[in-house]
């Protein structure tokens, strides 16, 4: 698999999950909002080069599924899947919350 030249792209789902967290920190704090919105962002896009530094998700490996990995940037868990020389975005979720039934709910059929 290349190390260099993917493609990232985002799912409606995982459009869906940052901008519902952009919305929620803008009610107190836009300018914080705003600092979340660029890190996340920015993290996916340093995927473009090296995909595979992600880990696999640990919620996930115990049920054998280790074609999911994750970027972290507490207390978000970008969640991506790679395919072929795309990067696809599939969830940012806040590691706070109850991520294995989250995970499980929207990965695990």
């Amino acid at each position: 698999m290349k190390e260099e030249g993917y493609k990232v792209f985002w799912t409606h789902t995982a459009q869906q999950d940052l901008l519902r967290i952009i919305e929620y920190i803008a009610t107190d704090r836009e300018e914080q909002a705003k600092k979340v919105y660029c890190t996340i962002k920015q993290k996916a896009q340093e995927l473009r080069q090296m995909p595979l530094r992600g880990r696999i998700v640990p919620e996930l490996r115990f049920f054998n599924i280790q074609s999911y990995r994750e970027m972290l940037s507490p207390p978000w868990r970008i969640i991506y899947r790679i395919v072929e020389d795309k990067v696809w975005i599939l969830a940012v979720i806040d590691g706070r919350r109850n991520v294995e039934d989250i995970l499980l709910e929207r990965f695990v059929e």
